[in-house]
């Protein structure tokens, strides 16, 4: 059950955020930034976005009932029978007045976050399950979804605002959490929403090429992951876990340091973590994790030398939370699956058919990789078939890139839609062709995501691999014309079913 929140006066809800100018303090009961939550009692904040501006709903949320406004737009003029706050930065503020209306719980729970391009929802889902193991009682806040004491929730966003950030952990704080594990994401560090939020251990998995959209320059989003070794508005995290296989891994490492955190680092052949006599096989992963006061034989059901990493990277965060060589061995051993990571579709068919959320083109050259490793054994001499697209409203550049990643590790390649968003799916498939012309690949175009992964299913033969990639966990599929139900692993088991074969 959620704590009762007793109101509060303004001028306390606005305690440590910067101000710049305040009137008024009747009681608050609430606080929303969004005009259609809003209730009577409740403090609106009115902040700029990326997209849309919070101000030109003050009226909307003072004919709701809101008491008190905080606001990030100098042009706005306090109303009558309102309270009144002026702010230099909206966000900040947000992340200020939620910790204080909650009580501070990022505060009085200890919070491992966890940032890089790829990886980041694996490694949480295997510190998740190390801390259980270890009995200590977690939530999750990740791209696929929330868990707080066995309750799943959907997540709109990989990272929420600090509003439902500040909200979320004081339930878990209710349920008895004493750790919270959080993917933490670029846009959300830039954004700030995790202003204020004091992160125990700092987890970095890998850089490569993504929203170079919205960061415009590979400087950029490195900075933006760098946030999170820094301490945004807190101090640095206390200990720093870093992949030193990466070079700006191993620039990080060096930074935390300075900042006097302690650092942990893991690798494949070196680092404070890292392994030995590794064995991947399709029934999963074994190997020697060599930690600095211990080795661990381990055995994972999930597959892959990407997994090995996320591994490395959970026991090391594990680690530094006090968790000892029992509990991240049984940890490891009890994750059997992350929804929509190489999350297999099995209704008996002859081939392998895996949904996977491979998105970017080094997640595209890993999948591929593994997936030639995957059907190569036991001399079987299965194909690749790669069913893929592009994301809509993102970084173009990546495309080609995407193209050829897919083009080269596949025998056959199926380009598709992927949430084209507003723009035009055919002008998507055509910026992504040029790198699966430029690498030779036998493919086809489908726009129709659903005919595309019926098609690459109706190709394949014995000992073949089928991987959706892309998509994942994600249940829609975004274009101009809105979101529509879509959910890759429903409709690869429908395009088996309507070939004769029987799913479970």
């Amino acid at each position: 059950m959620l704590a009762i929140i007793p109101a509060m006066t303004f001028q306390y809800l606005l305690d440590g955020a910067e101000i710049l100018a305040s009137s008024g303090n009747p009681e608050i009961s609430c606080v929303e930034y969004d005009s259609r939550r809003v209730k009577p009692g409740c403090a609106f904040v009115a902040m700029r976005g990326e997209s849309s501006d919070g101000n030109r709903f003050i009226d909307a949320a003072i004919r709701a009932g809101a008491v008190a406004v905080i606001t990030d737009s100098s042009a706005e003029k306090p109303r009558e029978g309102a309270a009144w706050a002026l702010v230099p930065h909206g966000r900040r503020a947000l992340a200020r007045v939620s910790a204080n209306y909650y009580k501070h719980p990022a505060e009085r729970i200890a919070i491992t976050g966890i940032t890089g391009t790829n990886g980041k929802s694996t490694t949480a889902f295997l510190i998740e399950s190390i801390l259980t193991a270890a009995g200590h009682k977690s939530a999750l806040i990740g791209t696929i979804e929330y868990h707080v004491a066995g309750r799943l929730y959907p997540a709109p966003h990989t990272t929420p605002e600090s509003l439902e950030l500040n909200r979320f952990l004081n339930e878990a704080l209710g349920q008895g959490a004493s750790d919270a594990v959080m993917e933490v994401s670029s846009h959300a560090l830039v954004q700030q929403r995790v202003y204020g939020v004091p992160f125990d251990v700092a987890v970095f998995t890998n850089l490569t090429r993504d929203h170079l959209d919205y960061h415009k320059s590979m400087d950029e989003y490195s900075a933006a992951k760098r946030i999170l070794f820094e301490g945004c508005g807190t101090d640095a995290p206390r200990v720093a876990v870093t992949n030193i296989d990466d070079a700006f891994g191993k620039t990080l490492a060096k930074f935390s340091r300075k900042r006097s955190s302690t650092v942990l680092t893991y690798g494949w052949d070196e680092g404070d973590f890292h392994a030995s006599n590794a064995d991947i096989t399709p029934r999963g992963t074994r190997f020697d994790l060599v930690a600095p006061q211990d080795k661990i034989a381990v055995f994972s059901p999930l597959i892959g030398r990407v997994n090995v990493y996320n591994i490395l990277a959970a026991a090391a965060a594990c680690s530094a939370r006090g968790c000892d060589s029992s509990a991240v061995f049984r940890g490891i051993e009890s994750l059997t699956h992350v929804p929509g990571r190489f999350e297999r579709v099995d209704c008996g068919q002859p081939f392998t058919v895996v949904v996977d959320y491979a998105h970017t083109d080094d997640a595209l050259r890993n999948l591929t990789a593994l997936a030639r490793e995957f059907v190569s054994r036991g001399g079987l001499n299965g194909r690749v078939l790669t069913v893929f697209g592009c994301g809509g409203d993102r970084d173009r550049a990546k495309r080609p890139l995407m193209g050829e990643a897919a083009g080269r590790g596949s025998d056959f390649a199926v380009l598709t839609s992927d949430n084209p968003r507003s723009e035009d799916p055919l002008s998507i498939i055509n910026d992504a062709l040029v790198g699966l012309q430029k690498a030779g690949a036998k493919y086809t175009v489908e726009p129709d995501r659903r005919k595309a992964i019926a098609l690459a299913i109706s190709e394949a033969r014995p000992g073949d691999i089928v991987l959706l990639a892309g998509k994942g966990h994600e249940k829609v599929q975004i274009a101009r014309e809105g979101s529509v139900p879509f959910d890759d692993v429903q409709v690869a088991r429908d395009a088996l079913k309507a070939a004769g074969f029987i799913c479970g």
